[in-house]
């Protein structure tokens, strides 16, 4: 699933751990007001986790959040009175996590590390859960999602939401012009911004809806719910290629539910 010339493991890390520190700043101004300091939003349609509840009760569990960013959503689950853990990639990230940490009073513990290889023990978390955390910027997924098998004790829960696949067959544009497709949505070729030495900058991978399933099993989970959201009536908020046009016509994001049986 990954092209012989697409940047690896190493590369990948690597080049967005730098992207995400340069852009941290920036990424928190433009978003920040609509993801709230401590609310839990699944994605740009805007489906929050204080109605969705798509992990269920978190009162009392060990919650795990998978690239955090600012942690907002870790910090709604510590304000809902879960036992949180948040790590990201990115250093200045976590430091925006401090920042509203004390601007709120709701304090998580976050470190700093690699989605492909968790710094927690075996069987210590009861949910996990990603918000466009990690999973697309990762050139092996299942590593990760093995880790989070690993991390969750049985009957565990797993959440994670991410691009729908289908949207990597437009372009990403939130006019017109991103309503018609102008490659193969099976080219699983990565998304690569490079310097002007060739030194890759930034990356984003590409998998099929039928590659996100098979990864899923593939990590001995168990896919319970998959939720296409609708773009909602009255919301007008444009983010990247989310934009109401396109949002009623194609699906922007695809959130799995999951399992460690």
């Amino acid at each position: 699933m990954r092209h012989d010339d697409a940047p690896g493991s190493s590369v990948s890390s690597r080049a967005n751990r730098g992207w995400w520190d340069g852009n941290a700043d920036d990424y928190q101004v433009e978003h920040g007001e609509f993801l709230r300091d401590d609310g839990f939003v699944w994605c740009p349609e805007g489906v929050d986790e204080a109605e969705a509840r798509l992990l269920g009760e978190v009162r009392g569990r060990r919650v795990l959040e998978i690239g955090c960013g600012a942690a907002q959503c870790a910090r709604w689950l510590v304000a809902q009175g879960a036992e949180v853990a948040a790590f990201d990639l990115s250093h200045r990230q976590l430091r925006h996590a401090r920042r509203i940490d004390e601007a709120t009073g709701l304090r998580v513990p976050v470190v700093q590390a690699d989605a492909e290889a968790l710094p927690f023990a075996s069987g210590g978390f009861d949910v996990a859960c990603s918000a466009f955390g990690a999973l697309p910027f990762v050139a092996d997924p299942l590593a990760v999602l093995r880790e989070v098998h690993r991390v969750l004790r049985p009957g565990g829960r797993f959440v994670f939401s991410v691009s729908h696949p289908i949207r990597w067959a437009f372009p990403d544009d939130p006019g017109p012009r991103g309503l018609t497709s102008d490659r193969s949505y099976f080219d699983r070729s990565p998304y690569v911004e490079r310097a002007e030495d060739g030194t890759v900058t930034y990356v984003e991978h590409h998998r099929t809806m039928g590659d996100w399933v098979g990864l899923v099993v593939s990590a001995g989970l168990t896919l319970t719910g998959l939720l296409e959201p609708e773009w909602p009536p009255g919301h007008e908020r444009v983010w990247g290629g989310w934009s109401p046009l396109r949002g009623r016509h194609l699906p922007g994001t695809a959130i799995f539910s999951c399992a460690r049986p």
